[in-house]
């Protein structure tokens, strides 16, 4: 058995910010996926991943029945041959490992699904990402249902605001300097912890200000440039969130990358923001030349994921 594949994704723009209403940008990485598996002699791995599987069906048993059902006589039977989930998705890396699961098993178990084929209304994309915040609450504590989304429709998803979601596209990647990438910190971020930070954060009003009036706004702009090709002003924007991120999240950005986060702003070689909920794994990097920033970043691994 060998189920088909599901990608990883990079949110580009709303991460917190989505939480409060803002705008967001999350788009399919097809550079990492997964895909249920069943194996004559199971790894260390995915005995580990099938013993995660038997709690996550237990779980899917509770979720209620009006939002999705599942077909849990083959789930069971599934799980209790060995299946497991087989996954290059690195795990706490801000890159939606467990929303690729969540999609998988949506898509095989589900019963009256909703299909990648149909007419994606409005209203089905909100029953989805409901039905997938609901299955990805097992895995994070709370979950926007975003990651499995984008996971399961494989297609650029532009949130305008929580009750406002539609599949887009993107503008055509360029053969040019500019690019989007991604920076190896080294480090598992774990994302509950970095979630709590955050909400306790919200209690004051000096934070809820700044969310709104700067990082929300910036955010906002970010995307609009991004969808409209408008390159000049998606960089000034980017930069403006860089340092809001910078002042405002500094737990959830590694200490060791302080500096480095500063000395992209003063540079303008390159500008750092959170990948996902931060605290580690992937930091997504903005640069008008790849060339320079990689050498002002010569001491880290870049992926790039996106051309301008």
């Amino acid at each position: 058995m060998k189920g088909p594949l599901f990608y990883s994704k990079i949110l580009l723009f709303g991460e917190y910010g989505i939480i409060k209403d803002s705008k967001g940008l999350s788009i399919p990485y097809n550079f990492y996926n997964g895909a249920l598996k069943k194996a004559e002699e199971p790894s260390e791995n995915a005995k580990k991943s099938n013993e995660s599987l038997k709690r996550f069906v237990s779980y899917l048993q509770n979720i209620d029945a009006k939002l999705v059902t599942f077909d849990f006589d083959a789930l069971k039977e599934d799980v209790n041959e060995g299946m497991y989930f087989d996954s290059s998705i690195p795990q706490g890396y801000g890159v939606g490992s467990s929303g690729a699961l969540v999609a998988a098993i949506y898509d095989k178990y589900a019963q009256d699904k909703i299909t990648v084929l149909e007419n994606l209304t409005r209203d089905k994309l909100l029953k989805l990402k409901a039905i997938f915040s609901e299955m990805e609450s097992f895995f994070h504590g709370k979950s926007s249902g975003l990651d499995p989304l984008n996971s399961y429709l494989s297609i650029p998803i532009l949130i305008n605001s929580k009750d406002n979601i539609e599949a887009t596209g993107i503008p055509a990647q360029q053969n040019s300097k500019g690019a989007v990438f991604l920076l190896d910190s080294g480090i598992v971020g774990e994302t509950a912890p970095m979630v709590s930070i955050f909400m306790e954060n919200m209690k004051q009003e000096g934070f809820r200000n700044m969310l709104k009036n700067q990082f929300i706004k910036h955010t906002d702009a970010c995307v609009e440039d991004f969808l409209s090709g408008n390159i000049k002003s998606l960089f000034k924007n980017t930069k403006q969130l860089s340092k809001v991120v910078l002042n405002h999240f500094k737990p959830m950005i590694p200490p060791q990358f302080h500096e480095l986060w500063k000395k992209g702003i003063e540079t303008n070689d390159y500008y750092l923001k959170l990948c996902g909920s931060g605290g580690g794994g992937y930091i997504l990097g903005f640069t008008k030349d790849i060339e320079k920033a990689k050498k002002s970043l010569s001491d880290y691994k870049l992926e790039v994921v996106y051309n301008f």
